[in-house]
């Protein structure tokens, strides 16, 4: 039999616990059946009418002190309002007492929502006092193939939140936040420790995803940085000075800044204790945060639908880190993390070890080809042994060798590949160690890197541009190139007889995980628009046509989604930024091990192979030879407006294998625009790519090339 003592302490401790709410709609009735307004209600707990509403439908809790008034009123409602009979309907299932944790039996849709459900939840746009807000009840649409993951119980709102000027912190799923924060170390304190954000690591060896928190500018204001970031520079490389008062509070409550100091994407942090990381990312919109190439529209959305963009791109690809060329860089190393824990065989205690098919900790220099001239490695060396080109095509047919034929047709027509370069990574073979040096060593299609060899021997069609450069001229004498250009130059059926050449032993498909991640996420996102692999060609074109109409949020995570390929690819060779710098000079970039120009190169030399295998197969096919090539964008001339007019189909109404097809997925093509021949033929004669034109229309006559 338990002691006096025993139930005493038991019943103190229940006392100490926090305060259980009634559930959302028994506060609402009882505030009802006492008359009092939401507006009423919100002057005595002194917050926001919103807020009110909030907590009358399971958008938001309140927390201490203000937790401890709401209970004591609704105590003394209840005891004058009782509820008297049993409702003639049943009532909605109640919601949770803490919604924001979405987990636990009084939540079944939080382990069973679908891939589809944020992006298909409409938004309303206007309250009377502010626009409203999607309930964080998780309702959902009609379900979706796909399951999306089982919410994390240690992050259960989701990877990040929008906060506005009213302290109204918007996350995934609808979910809104009450953040009292008025400084920025108290808004990393609270999101940390009471925001529940976060995301689960992408790999068992990666390390969990830092919460984000985005501020509109209203945010930024009340937290005392300044609306807009101004200065000379360039836009990425602006941060506040080192004695601005937010920078100098940070410093007081012991929190840092990483290198890049405070700016449009500011990572604050502490050093971590054990296992646990202590670290926020802060992203400003209007410090231009989120690029308008590559998340079109989205600065200039409301709070909740940021949220819901950024969410699920967060879902699908990363949360954000920077740019969408970071988060495409991140995304690589969080795929494949560069340790693990393994067991020392001596002391048996378990240590960091290498994670083998990542690229290491340990930043590695490339060969003196692979190298840019700026580089240490050149500088140091005295290298004038030329570098490697591979580069996407910049090319335009000359206007002499069009036919007769060719120029009576009336229309030009460009078709662009999906996601080429991320096409291009698929079974990519890569080095992974540090390059070795050979001389006149035997070609072997199987072994990344870096080869001597004298290609101008070789004579092509005139009409078709040269596999071997960027822009598409015949080779002039020995250069570098990359594995795949060599190996296409044996698929044509010529020898190829290195001079001497930089190779790596250990190899590996090191971006399969990555390029698999983001063809899911660019798949599914262009499904989700109406554009499925089920459609034929037509429907196809029809879909393509207003998928960007079907929803802008949503389109907006497709161009993220692009941007994330092309900007990753080209991160991997990192240039030095600064009007301070001086060639020789180490760059920040130069300390990543994932500062590898040599897979970049073998990315864009497979691209550019893809590309040419398919002009030359669509002459071998059809006759027909491009006007102009711009990275993963061919312009054709055609006697019709539309693809169907020019591409080759089987007797059976099926796309012939080979040449180009269209369709959603990576390395497929969708129509890019269309002008007129005699359009093209003039930009043709101006020396200037009709490529890069074709979608507009317009044409400058500088433009860069």
């Amino acid at each position: 039999m338990a002691s006096e003592e025993e139930l005493f302490a038991n019943i103190d401790a229940l006392l100490e616990e926090e305060p259980q709410l009634p559930p959302p709609a028994e506060r609402a009735r009882l505030r009802e059946a006492a008359g009092i307004t939401q507006a009423r209600l919100a002057t005595a707990l002194k917050t926001t009418t919103q807020t009110v509403k909030n907590y009358e439908n399971g958008r938001s809790e309140p927390k201490s002190p203000r937790l401890e008034a709401y209970q004591r009123l609704l105590n003394g409602w209840a005891a004058k309002f009782p509820a008297h009979a049993a409702p003639a309907a049943p009532a909605p299932a109640p919601q949770p007492q803490v919604p924001q944790t979405l987990t636990g039996p009084a939540a079944p849709e939080a382990t069973e929502p679908k891939t589809a459900a944020p992006v298909q939840t409409p938004v309303v746009q206007v309250a009377p006092e502010r626009p409203a807000r999607p309930a964080a009840t998780l309702r959902r649409p009609a379900a979706k193939k796909t399951a999306k993951p089982a919410v994390d119980p240690r992050f259960p709102h989701g990877p990040l939140a929008v906060l506005d000027g009213d302290g109204s912190a918007y996350g995934v799923d609808g979910i809104v936040l009450d953040c009292p924060a008025t400084t920025i170390p108290e808004l990393v304190e609270w999101t940390l420790k009471e925001s529940g954000l976060g995301a689960a690591k992408l790999n068992r060896y990666g390390k969990d995803s830092d919460p984000l928190i985005v501020l509109t500018a209203e945010a930024a204001v009340k937290l005392g940085l300044p609306e807009r970031l101004e200065g000379h520079e360039q836009r990425r490389s602006l941060r506040l000075p080192e004695d601005h008062p937010v920078v100098k509070q940070i410093a007081k409550a012991k929190w840092q800044l990483t290198q890049r100091g405070f700016g449009p994407w500011a990572r604050i942090y502490r050093k971590a204790q054990g296992r646990e990381r202590q670290c926020v990312q802060l992203a400003i919109l209007s410090w231009d945060a989120l690029d308008e190439r590559s998340w079109p529209g989205v600065s200039e959305m409301e709070p909740a639908d940021v949220a819901r963009v950024l969410g699920v791109y967060a879902q699908r690809v990363i949360t954000p880190r920077g740019s969408t060329a970071v988060s495409g860089l991140e995304l690589m190393t969080a795929l494949r993390p560069p340790t693990k824990a393994v067991q020392d065989p001596t002391t048996g205690n378990w240590v960091s070890g290498y994670n083998a098919g990542s690229l290491g900790t340990e930043p590695m220099d490339p060969a003196p080809p692979e190298a840019t001239p700026e580089h240490p490695v050149v500088v140091n060396s005295g290298w004038a042994g030329g570098f490697l080109n591979e580069e996407a095509y910049q090319w335009v047919r000359s206007v002499d060798s069009l036919s007769d034929e060719e120029c009576t047709l009336p229309f030009a027509v460009g078709l662009d590949l999906n996601t080429a370069f991320l096409a291009a990574a698929a079974r990519l073979v890569v080095g992974l160690s540090a390059p070795d040096h050979f001389h006149a060593p035997k070609f072997n299609p199987k072994i990344p890197g870096s080869w001597l060899v004298d290609l101008s021997r070789i004579e092509l069609d005139p009409r078709l541009p040269s596999p071997f450069t960027p822009d598409g001229t015949r080779p002039t004498g020995p250069a570098w190139y990359q594995t795949h250009t060599l190996a296409y130059a044996q698929e044509l059926g010529h020898d190829v007889h290195p001079l001497e050449a930089y190779l790596r032993r250990e190899t590996g498909a090191y971006l399969d995980p990555w390029h698999d991640r983001l063809k899911t996420a660019y798949v599914d996102t262009l499904a989700d628009l109406g554009v499925t692999r089920d459609l034929d060609d037509r429907q196809f074109l029809a879909a393509m046509e207003q998928h960007k109409q079907v929803d802008p949020a949503l389109a907006a995570v497709l161009a993220a989604i692009k941007a994330t390929v092309k900007g990753g690819v080209g991160k991997l060779r990192e240039r030095p930024q600064g009007r301070h710098y001086k060639e020789g000079e180490t760059w920040p970039a130069l300390q990543r091990p994932t500062w590898r120009p040599d897979i970049r190169a073998a990315v864009i030399s497979k691209a550019r192979v893809n590309m040419h295998r398919k002009l030359n197969n669509m002459a071998k096919m059809t006759g027909l030879f491009p006007l102009a090539v711009l990275s993963d964008c061919v312009v054709y001339p055609s006697p019709g407006e539309s693809p169907l007019d020019f591409l080759p189909y089987a007797a059976s109404g099926k796309p012939q294998p080979g040449a180009f097809r269209l369709g959603p997925t990576p390395g497929l093509a969708k129509l890019e625009g269309v002008q007129s021949m005699l359009w093209a033929v003039d930009l043709m004669e101006k020396g200037l790519n009709p490529a890069r034109h074709i979608k507009g229309g317009d044409a400058v006559l500088d433009e860069g090339e």
